[in-house]
């Protein structure tokens, strides 16, 4: 009895993690375990019964959470425009554009994850949007299979990272820290993750040509009547937009000083887009013949999707609206979007939001269980164990960093991002804070650690997404006539490895250069200490949880 008084809190964890390695659903594992071993507190004398009462409290307080709104608006938001075939012009517009170059297809690939990313936040709908569109194009070309896998599942992983990620949200919420705070943050790390996803793939074009060929003549589309592919009409046009946009900016920038960087490029994107789809308009209502049809159609299908991008990002950013409105905004834009397009029917909406529904109703209940969960553990001074646990560690602050990255790391091998942030976050946040440690920073490294669980063989969610896609037998391409071989599972295990160990090279990258994440600070960005409100905290020592949106939207003064 001495001993399981002593050790009840690390008992109770293991067990946990034991539950659900065995498979169990995850918000009943986290319920019955916190109800079972806050009972076995309480015959212990280690808990008093009165603390249980709270948690009805805490149960409402979740409900009423204005800052969880957001997700299921980014949500719907994603659902919609994947429906709606954005992801399919956008693939094969840059597949065009970048087809004719070594690799042209796999850069398309990440750079329309990227687009997709800050759009719809929503890793599924990437993954299998660019697995039904761009894998069989890349198989029928001769690229090879690993590679072509590893890139589609790297790049639709862009989502767990760019804002407005869903996975962001929640580590904002359960660090107590603004939604608009970790977007920023966020923003760096993961451009220059898709910026480092093209480096390797142009590495390898070079180091084996055959594995990433350039697209055939007869496979390019927008060619010319004297047979040029119109590119100097697209450089004529991005230098005029963005001398319009540049000159456009300086009395905005001249009024607001001090604004930090990621403002100027939101400003900048919004005045270079809609001078771009001035000009192109113009062309086509008045026939001038000014612009190639490559240029045109670049316009036509990236601009739409760069409104939505400052629709969203862009409001939040300048302080316009909270990320919960930014959201709500975005769903109302992505559906305008699809009736302009002519793709939103009942059946469309209908689906988009039963799948929204069941998306929300799944993070309210982890997020219910990892109440009832940390109610018990914290009783049983649980959280102290792992205090004393981390901090005793060698290294400082330095050692508990690199400990916890490696921890993220390996949990991720077996629990998803959701499962992550809903246990691990709440323990470690605190501990993290009391070590002086920025928590913006803390959540983004955690958020690009978490990324890799996507990519885990055998676990990944982005690997299973894709094997539900790809071709499973041989197939007769129906454009070639050709027979192609189906791509194995091991294609798409060994087709990650790369790509997860860049995202590691990331994580030591924002480990050691901090900067990539704080300069959102520089937007001086303001929070009150009532505002600031840990997940393990807010379930007992508080009445409500996290800060609403009223809140969030004193954090852009």
């Amino acid at each position: 009895m001495e001993f399981l008084v002593d050790n009840l809190a690390p008992i109770m964890f293991f067990n946990l993690i034991a539950f659900l390695l065995l498979g169990f659903p995850v918000t009943f594992t986290l319920s019955a375990i916190g109800v079972l071993y806050g009972l076995v507190a309480i015959e212990l004398d280690m808990m008093q019964p009165a603390l249980f009462q709270a948690l009805p409290q805490r149960v409402f307080g979740i409900v009423e959470n204005d800052t969880l709104l957001a997700v299921p608006f980014f949500t719907l938001m994603g659902l919609i425009l994947e429906r709606s075939g954005m992801a399919e012009d956008l693939l094969e517009t840059i597949g065009q554009l970048f087809g004719p170059l070594r690799g042209g297809l796999a850069i398309a690939v990440v750079l329309v994850g990227a687009m997709l990313a800050a759009t719809t936040g929503v890793v599924s709908a990437s993954v299998i949007s660019m697995g039904l569109i761009s894998l069989p194009i890349m198989l029928r070309y001769g690229y090879d299979r690993r590679l072509a896998t590893g890139v589609i599942a790297a790049s639709g992983t862009l989502s767990q990272i760019i804002p407005p990620s869903i996975v962001l949200i929640i580590l904002a919420d359960q660090l107590g820290r603004s939604i608009g705070d970790m977007y920023r943050g966020a923003m760096l790390p993961g451009l220059l993750l898709t910026a480092v996803y093209i480096l390797y793939i142009v590495v390898m074009s070079y180091i084996k040509p055959k594995s990433a060929p350039a697209l055939p003549p007869e496979a390019r589309i927008y060619i010319e009547d004297n047979g040029s592919r119109g590119l100097t009409s697209l450089v004529a046009l991005t230098i005029v937009a963005s001398a319009v946009a540049y000159f456009g900016s300086q009395h905005y920038f001249a009024t607001h000083p001090n604004i930090p960087m990621d403002e100027h490029i939101v400003v900048l994107l919004l005045l270079w887009g809609i001078t771009a789809w001035t000009i192109a308009l113009l062309n086509k209502l008045l026939k001038l013949k000014m612009l190639s049809k490559i240029a045109e159609r670049v316009v036509f299908v990236m601009v739409p999707p760069l409104f939505l991008i400052f629709l969203v990002l862009g409001t939040i950013f300048i302080g316009v609206a909270t990320p919960t409105e930014g959201g709500a905004m975005g769903a109302v834009g992505a559906i305008i979007m699809a009736v302009l397009r002519g793709r939103l029917s009942w059946k469309l909406l209908r689906q988009a939001m039963e799948s929204t529904t069941r998306l929300s109703c799944f993070v309210v209940f982890i997020l219910v269980g990892s109440t009832v969960f940390s109610l018990s553990f914290r009783g049983i001074n649980g959280d102290l164990w792992v205090e004393h646990l981390l901090i005793d560690m060698p290294g400082g602050e330095l050692g508990f960093l690199i400990i916890v990255s490696l921890l993220t790391f390996l949990l991720a091998f077996f629990l998803d991002f959701f499962e992550l942030a809903f246990i691990i976050v709440p323990l470690l946040g605190p501990i993290a804070d009391k070590m002086g440690i920025d928590l913006i920073w803390f959540g983004v490294l955690l958020a690009v650690n978490m990324q890799t669980s996507f990519m885990h063989p055998p676990f990944g969610f982005a690997l299973f997404f894709l094997r539900s896609v790809a071709p499973k037998e041989d197939y007769t391409d129906k454009v070639t006539g050709e027979r192609i071989k189906r791509v194995a599972t091991t294609d798409i295990y060994w087709g990650s490895v790369p790509f997860i160990i860049i995202q590691l090279l990331m994580v030591t990258a924002v480990l050691a250069f901090p900067g990539l994440v704080t300069h959102y600070k520089h937007g001086e960005v303001l929070l009150e200490d009532s505002q600031i409100q840990f997940g393990t905290e807010s379930m007992y020592g508080s009445d409500s949880y996290g800060f609403g949106t009223d809140d969030a939207a004193s954090s852009f003064q």
